[in-house]
């Protein structure tokens, strides 16, 4: 399936590239990338989305083709940039859906945003890097001295720690062209942010359904790291996908959008009764 990218530029200047499909009056749901994704991240899920949805994928800031500022990845900064793209887009509140970065910047906005959040899908994710030592041992060893251009090799090796599964060839290389769009001053900013942030304190303060989908063979982010998201969201519940690793979206795309798509229609259930009183 072919992609129309559009972009939309904010009230703060930044221009955001997206894809967007589906039913302009649909729940808007709108999908977040991992760290030196795009938009394109997202592109083997949409094909198996009903049409009634408007799914929405955007790129972050400094990614891809988006605007690439020198400061401003934390996942504060990132959540603010998801609300100035659904003012521009007239979107008042969405299903926040994000992998890796992506979804820690939904935790973000689900914090700093609670009104704006209808639902929340955290895939791969975590609440910090703070005490993963594997995590920091790879940022200050790998990502640290990082100089542009990006060698191809480094980021093939990179995505290719991401998933257990085969992916096809040519996704895969999509996915190497689109990392080697972030400079590495960006490979740096965001990754330490995700060190230096701690969302654990503020968990609680998440109040939209959430539901988490984790790869068992995630090399990035363990079962632990899911447990302590479950203990600190309320009402929160965990998809586990045995023998996949920490991009389920790209190694089981159809079961992603499928456990997407139940959990949105869920909401809808959950509004209706409310609304009846049932």
């Amino acid at each position: 399936m072919a992609f129309v990218e559009k972009f939309v530029t904010t009230r703060s200047g930044l221009r955001f590239p997206y894809i967007e499909q589906g039913d302009a009056a649909g729940t808007p749901v709108i999908f977040l990338h991992g760290v030196t994704d795009s938009h394109r991240s997202w592109e083997l899920v949409f094909p198996y989305l009903s049409p009634s949805l408007r799914a929405i994928a955007m790129t972050q800031r400094g990614h891809g083709e988006a605007s690439k500022p020198d400061a401003g990845y934390s996942s504060s900064d990132l959540a603010g940039d998801i609300a100035e793209v659904m003012d521009a887009l007239e979107i008042p509140a969405a299903v926040i859906v994000g992998h890796s970065m992506g979804s820690f910047a939904a935790q973000r906005f689900a914090i700093e945003y609670p009104d704006r959040v209808a639902g929340l899908v955290l895939v791969g994710s975590f609440a910090t890097c703070a005490d993963n030592e594997g995590v920091k041992q790879f940022v200050a060893e790998a990502i640290e001295g990082l100089t542009d251009p990006i060698p191809a090799e480094f980021a093939a090796e990179f995505q290719a720690s991401t998933v257990a599964k085969p992916i096809s060839d040519e996704f895969f290389a999509q996915a190497v062209a689109e990392s080697l769009k972030a400079p590495a001053r960006v490979w740096q900013a965001a990754c330490r942010s995700m060190i230096e942030t701690d969302h654990r304190p503020l968990l609680d303060r998440i109040k939209a359904r959430t539901l988490l989908i984790w790869g068992e063979r995630d090399a990035y982010f363990s079962i632990d790291e899911q447990e302590r998201l479950l203990a600190g969201i309320e009402g929160s519940w965990l998809e586990i996908y045995e023998g996949i690793g920490h991009a389920p979206h790209w190694e089981e795309p159809e079961r992603t959008a499928a456990e997407i798509e139940n959990f949105v229609n869920s909401l809808a259930e959950d509004r209706s009764s409310a609304a009846t009183g049932n």
